[in-house]
């Protein structure tokens, strides 16, 4: 049953993936589900859930790997991330 459970989260994720380049310069660029299930467990990709809360509780499918973050507070923690690591931000 969990499998049928996933095939539709992948299907519903919308993905931004943002390059920052050392020189500070930003790059964004929408992508598909194939191109970011090859690329998890890359170590320079890191995978940021965007939903709100209610909708990541409400959620019974999650990507594995990625990391929570609240969409509001982006000021917050975007700078913790390193800037030669590229950032896949999706959402429901």
């Amino acid at each position: 049953m969990r499998r049928g459970i996933v095939v539709p989260i992948w299907m519903a994720v919308m993905a931004a993936i943002t390059t920052y380049a050392a020189s500070g310069e930003e790059d964004t660029a929408r992508m598909t589900q194939g191109e970011l299930k090859g690329m998890l467990g890359d170590p320079a990709v890191v995978v940021v859930d965007v939903r709100t809360e209610g909708s990541w509780k409400a959620s019974k499918s999650k990507i594995k790997g990625a990391v929570r973050e609240d969409p509001a507070g982006l000021e917050h923690w975007i700078k913790k991330y390193p800037k030669d690591k590229t950032l896949v931000f999706y959402c429901s």
